[in-house]
């Protein structure tokens, strides 16, 4: 359980850090070196955890819908 709220919260991490410093770029108030650096930790970090996420959500879908073959 602590295995999964851990790549939960670096995944959201991660999708936080490859959103938020476009629109802080557009807004004027990032340069363009610190978003690029921020993105870049942001995709690795997504890559990294969001299988684990997706995985064990298709998991837990899969044992509440025993039988559903959609």
């Amino acid at each position: 359980m602590l295995l999964k709220s851990l790549t939960t919260t670096l995944s959201a991490i991660g999708l936080g850090l490859t959103v938020v410093p476009a629109f802080l770029v557009f807004g004027g108030s990032l340069s363009w070196k610190t978003h690029a650096v921020l993105m870049a930790v942001g995709t690795v970090l997504w890559f990294a955890s969001a299988p684990f996420v997706m995985k064990s959500a298709s998991e837990t879908t899969a044992s509440r819908n025993p039988g559903d073959d959609r």
